[in-house]
């Protein structure tokens, strides 16, 4: 490894890193110099149990690479599950740097036909999935602060246009990328004091997610700049994981092909005051004349 590489001696966490996106971030990092613990279930795409498992596949890839990695298979949207893969982290290397948050899955349906379970499973692992590693790996960071060592650590939560703007078909994926967005903002605000930042991404790119979904727009090309390979939106995730981005923190990017795009969330729009109570008249009088100087509502992600 070069001893100039962005992440030398960091140690980093990537959890769905069996696959896409989290495949393609683990490698990115060992190339930067980190040592992984590389997460990942080995689900379907629908969070059934499957044949295989890909975790060691990476592992032995980045190994074979002249990297460091360790495989943990634990569900990380369990208490157990997230607490051992920061224990697994502790361990193995003494250290913890970056936390990757990256696990998810898809059970897709119209909200008429969305049932409930489809729903708590659903939330379950994007939501609860960030949560609970992100409480685990802060917990450990809060204790390094208030024992002197402030850590020079990084968290980059992973969203979803579909969380931004919601989706067609996907109420419960866009209700939990929602969600990490929020959990980004909150986490940013609470852990800076322990010498943490943390970031969120909104990528777009071909995985067993989207391949499927948006499977005209995702289809690799013959030739030329693929902008949909995954391993795209992983220079800016290392970048976001580095030291090297002291300063950036609360902060969300879209992020597709060669394109960066600093997201800047809810602002204040139009506005009336009337000083006083509004009638139901009033107050639908005035919504019309504000909806009138307001920037019209985002494009449903997936038919921009």
């Amino acid at each position: 490894m070069n001893a100039r590489s962005l992440c030398e001696g960091r140690v980093v966490i990537v959890t769905g890193a069996g696959r896409g996106l989290g495949r393609a971030h683990a490698l990115a990092y060992a190339a930067e110099g980190a040592r992984l613990v590389v997460n990942d279930l080995g689900v379907g795409l629908d969070g059934a149990p499957a044949a295989d498992s890909p975790v060691r596949q990476v592992v032995e890839e980045i190994r074979a690479a002249g990297g460091e990695a360790v495989a943990h298979t634990g569900d990380i949207a369990t208490t157990e599950g997230a607490a051992s893969v920061v224990r697994t982290a502790l361990d193995t290397y003494g250290r913890l740097d970056t936390l990757v948050n990256n696990a998810g899955f898809l059970r897709d349906r119209m909200l008429v036909n969305l049932d409930e379970d489809d729903w708590d499973a659903v939330l379950r692992v994007h939501l609860k999935g960030h949560f609970l590693p992100l409480r685990h790996a802060a917990a450990h960071w809060r204790s390094e602060a208030r024992a002197g060592r402030v850590p020079d650590a990084r968290v980059v939560n992973t969203s979803s246009g579909a969380g931004l703007l919601g989706s067609v078909g996907q109420g419960n994926y866009s209700a939990a990328k929602a969600g990490v967005l929020g959990l980004t903002l909150v986490a940013s605000a609470e852990l800076g004091r322990y010498g943490v930042q943390v970031n969120a991404i909104a990528p777009a790119a071909r995985t067993r997610m989207t391949e499927r979904t948006f499977a005209d727009t995702m289809t690799a090309p013959g030739s030329g700049f693929d902008a949909m390979a995954p391993g795209n939106v992983s220079p800016l995730v290392v970048w976001l994981g580095s030291a090297a981005s002291a300063g950036v923190t609360g902060r969300v990017f879209e992020t597709e092909g060669g394109r960066i795009t600093v997201m800047e969330g809810w602002r204040p729009g139009p506005s009336a005051d009337k000083g006083a109570r509004w009638s139901p008249t009033e107050a639908g009088e005035t919504v019309r004349k504000l909806l009138t100087e307001a920037e019209p509502p985002g494009a449903v992600y997936g038919a921009r």
